[in-house]
């Protein structure tokens, strides 16, 4: 039978107790991690979630009632102690912060039964995800996983009092608004009130943080939900946490300024990590020539080398045919890894294939200087030392080279070189590589669309140096955009805005909008800039990737308490599921059946 907890109160936490309690009587609460039964004595770890306290039950202290309620403990059962701390009379547990002493008991009451759990409530479980999911509540019990969420309650609070400090004020933006499909597809709300009318959740506070910065809020930040109904992968949720935030009368650096002093807080008062000012810049172009990305992860070397002007007019047709259609010739070399088996290399070739790669040539220098390659026979000696010169080989390196369109080159050998790094173990997730990414292309080239697409968002400013260029050659125009990038991972991202009527509606121009399309989508912004609008710009992070990395977990899922999986569905909850007739009546909604 499940006891009142009446008359007691909690006074301490189950790790809040140490040495300097010794002798006191004190009361604590929490479930039973396990109990160990040695006759006429129970030793039974307590735990909350602060950690683990060890409980001494015998009948001299606790009385025969007392002990045989105790000898009936189960783990998961929800219990309050009363007893006095005492230093452990076994050896100490150097794994447990309370690990010195002991709680021996004077009185037990239980507050709750539990029913064996579908599977044991420890760190680093075994147990199969989706069966963790369908019992979410258990397995945030794991002391891990309440380790994760005290870490982003943290991150939350101090970036909440570092940004108030900087005269940030926190405004909330709507969640039922408009929908203005560009980008991912939006979520719906059908509207009761209004029949054939639906809201769409917001993607991010876009429109409202600049609507904000019109009205003269000057710092405006939210710690934010958005939805995006996309394809999931792996790491993507519908729903994901945004630390969002909008700057008036400012420019590229003041934004990166008060960011990577938010950052260098964070990291040190969170995870104890010092975060060197200022963090290192590199412009997209450069990016994408050495690493192959616009996130490159830079704990590691292997940067990919230009060999275009080395190889050209060669003898081998895959990098000659590749030079006369437009695209270039880069190579990565994997240092040291000259003897790699053949059935590793094959893999690589493999894995380059599913990011567009027709193949991949490799080189290999011997320990005697002599080479093992793909595609000797088609090159003379000297060309194939020259190659190796280029690409600063020396014995015992394997070299590995792409021949394509530039976009192909940097995907396959961008993502070639991670999954290189992953294989011999290069990334240490201890170690913090900051980077911010600056002048990205202002537009790309959508081929299905035929018409070229906002690479960031439609009110993103153009660098003022690149505006002549925007009728000619607009694919050459650079935005003062920014990313900040951790060990690979795009963590955070903005803007300078547009704030010139005039520079606004050549962007809708060169975006294929037309005056009303713009207007139509996007007019109370536009109307509001007719009213005096101040420079402004904002930048976004992902709340959830941030702590993911702080952590050092692989999967977002594992910091946020009820995620979704892949399908977007949720398995404790069953969302999303059918309703009844009557709430689609009132909605007039009919739902169409699929047919079989």
């Amino acid at each position: 039978m499940a006891e009142s907890m009446k008359g007691l109160n909690r006074s301490h936490r189950c790790t809040e107790v140490s040495k300097t309690n010794m002798g006191e009587t004190i009361t604590v609460m929490g479930w039973v991690q396990k109990s160990r039964n040695k006759g006429g004595i129970i030793f039974l770890d307590l735990r909350d979630r602060s950690g683990i306290l060890q409980i001494i039950f015998e009948e001299n202290d606790i009385g025969a009632e007392g002990f045989a309620k105790a000898e009936k403990l189960r783990s998961e059962f929800v219990i309050a102690v009363v007893g006095r701390v005492e230093a452990r009379s076994g050896a100490v547990n150097e794994n447990l912060a309370t690990g010195d002493i002991e709680v021996r008991a004077t009185e037990l009451r239980i507050l709750s039964e539990a029913e064996t759990p579908p599977f044991p409530i420890e760190e680093d479980s075994k147990t199969k995800e989706d069966l963790r999911l369908k019992y979410r509540y258990l397995d945030l019990r794991r002391p891990d996983l309440q380790k994760n969420l005290i870490m982003r309650s943290k991150v939350a609070t101090l970036t909440r009092s570092f940004l108030a400090e900087e005269g940030f004020l926190e405004i909330e933006t709507p969640m039922l608004t408009k929908s203005t499909p560009e980008g991912a597809r939006d979520y719906l709300v059908p509207s009761r009130v209004h029949p054939g009318n639906f809201y769409a959740l917001p993607q991010s506070p876009q429109l409202f943080k600049q609507l904000l910065m019109c009205s003269g809020y000057d710092r405006y930040f939210q710690i934010v939900k958005c939805f995006r109904d996309e394809d999931l992968r792996a790491d993507r949720q519908p729903e994901f946490t945004q630390i969002d935030m909008e700057l008036s009368f400012v420019d590229v650096d003041d934004v990166i300024d008060v960011n990577e002093r938010l950052l260098q807080k964070l990291f040190k008062e969170t995870i104890g990590v010092d975060v060197q000012l200022p963090i290192q810049r590199m412009t997209y172009a450069e990016a994408m020539d050495r690493f192959g990305s616009d996130k490159p992860d830079i704990r590691f070397g292997m940067e990919l080398k230009n060999v275009s002007e080395t190889v050209k007019g060669c003898g081998f047709s895959v990098f000659t045919s590749a030079l006369e259609k437009g695209g270039s010739v880069r190579g990565i070399n994997a240092e040291g890894q000259g003897e790699m088996p053949r059935k590793k290399i094959d893999a690589l070739v493999e894995y380059a294939k599913g990011y567009g790669a027709k193949g991949l040539a490799y080189l290999a220098v011997n320990s005697d200087g002599t080479y093992k390659s793909s595609f000797a026979k088609f090159m003379t000696e000297e060309e194939l030392s020259n190659l190796v010169a280029a690409m600063s080989g020396k014995p015992g390196d394997l070299l590995l080279f792409a021949a394509d369109e530039e976009d192909v080159v940097f995907d396959v050998l961008g993502n070639l070189r991670l999954e290189i790094a992953r294989n011999l173990d290069l990334l240490n997730k201890g170690e913090y590589k900051f980077l911010w990414v600056t002048e990205f292309p202002l537009l790309e080239y959508s081929k299905e669309e035929g018409r070229y697409t906002a690479k960031h968002h439609p009110f993103t400013m153009p660098m003022e140096e690149d505006l002549h260029l925007i009728d000619t050659e607009p694919g050459k125009v650079r935005a003062k955009a920014y990313d900040i990038v951790l060990n690979g991972t795009e963590i955070g991202g903005g803007s300078v805005r547009i704030y010139q009527n005039d520079v606004q509606e050549k962007m809708f121009e060169v975006l294929s909008f037309s005056k009303e399309d713009a207007y139509d989508r996007f007019g109370f912004l536009l109307n509001a800039f007719k009213y005096g609008v101040p420079p402004h710009a904002g930048l976004a992070y992902g709340l959830d990737r941030l702590v993911m990395l702080m952590a050092k977990e692989d999967s977002i899922r594992d910091v946020i308490a009820f995620p979704k999986v892949k399908d977007a569905s949720c398995l404790m909850t069953d969302a999303p599921n059918v309703v009844d007739q009557k709430q689609l009546d009132e909605l007039g909604i009919g739902v169409v059946e699929e047919a079989e």
